[in-house]
Parts: structure tokens; sequence; C-alpha cells
């Protein structure tokens, strides 16, 4: 099955949600290239960029998830190649 890479960006504004974002980050793991995460304590949320390699319905389906959760907002951006 062909893949794409992407980067999906996370942003955390209700702690309550990281539980079940790392749970589902967990389900994709096979996928994850790599994974940067960075509180932001000044405007207290948190900002989470996940690299993917995976096919394009995994990724979307992953993003979809991720942002039907509370306090989670969810982008992804594909590369060209």
């Amino acid at each position: 099955m062909e893949t794409r890479v992407a980067v999906i960006s996370i942003v955390v504004e209700q702690p309550e949600s990281v539980s079940r974002l790392n749970e589902l980050l967990h389900g994709c793991s096979e996928y994850i290239i790599g994974r940067m995460g960075i509180p932001y304590k000044a405007k207290n949320i948190s900002i989470i960029s996940v690299a993917i390699d995976a096919p394009q319905d995994k990724i979307n389906a992953l993003t979809g998830s991720l942002g039907k959760l509370d306090g989670i907002t969810a982008k992804v951006a594909y590369s060209k190649a």
C-alpha cells in the first residue's frame, strides 16, 4: 500500500485530553517517524508535531480522531513526494 509523509500539528488547550491523545498516537506508532512536544506555559497550551509515513486514509483518520477530542486542534500538511 502506498504511503505519504506528513506532519500533523496539534494544539492542546485542555490537558485532560492528553491521555486519549496519547492512546490515539500509540495506536499509529508503527507509522510515526518522530514526535516533538513543546509546552507553552505563557498561554497554558502545548504544541505537538508528529511526523508520519502512512497510508493517506490512516493519516486522515488519525487527524480526524484527534480533532474530535475536547480542547485539541489538529491539522495535517502532506509532502508532495
